[in-house]
């Protein structure tokens, strides 16, 4: 019985890693070129692999480009994870721990990162662009409310299933401000911006069971 799982194990294995090769491509074109414009067929050479096993795992390349995105986000809730496992940190409220991990100094770099990958120089980012930020965005949400859950396990999961995505919606509705207030550069000055943000976004969210 063993034995008869170990072909289906190796095409597991060898599709997971097609994935992984195809992802790790991506990231470094959107990072070399600082943008999405590549074509599939460039990215299927820098993976090595063939253009039908790009799209055997993706449906289109903006699935690439988006699960990418949503990586570059995800990183600061896996750091906010690792820190909050830490016994030097003490517990907070659900609420606190979000604004720890939204702070300009978390966030903005990868902001910024972001948005020159998928929209460029232009403060107004068409469609296709504000569509991928979103999806990034809701990719970090996904992976923020399990870090959440995790961190909180004595607060009521939907609770924070809640709180979390009213966070995370209120900074996508204000990212864009935030783009052209500053210009999407990474300063001082536009990291405290971010934070005022933050913190208004905030004012308007409630803490579960307060």
């Amino acid at each position: 019985m063993a034995g008869a799982t170990r072909p289906v194990d190796r095409r597991a294995a060898l599709k997971a890693k097609s994935r992984k090769a195809i992802l790790d491509a991506a990231a470094d074109l959107m990072a070399r070129r600082r943008s999405t414009g590549f074509s599939v067929d460039e990215l299927a050479a820098a993976a090595d692999v063939s253009r039908r096993t790009v799209f055997n795992h993706f449906a289109a390349l903006e699935d690439v480009v988006t699960e990418v995105s949503g990586h570059m986000l995800a990183e600061v809730v896996d750091r906010m994870s690792a820190q909050a496992a830490s016994a030097d940190r003490e517990p907070d409220t659900v609420l606190a721990d979000l604004v720890a991990t939204a702070s300009g100094d978390h966030l903005v770099p990868v902001v910024v990162d972001l948005f020159e990958i998928l929209g460029g120089d232009d403060p107004q980012p068409g469609n296709r662009e504000a569509l991928l930020m979103q999806r990034a965005f809701n990719l970090f949400t996904e992976r923020m409310t399990a870090a959440m859950t995790r961190r909180h396990p004595e607060v009521d999961h939907l609770a924070v299933r809640l709180l979390v995505a009213a966070f995370c919606g209120g900074l996508l509705g204000f990212v864009h401000l935030w783009i052209e207030e500053t210009g999407a550069a990474d300063t001082p000055a536009a990291r405290r911006a971010w934070d005022r943000l933050v913190a208004r976004t905030t004012e308007v969210l409630r803490e579960p069971g307060a």
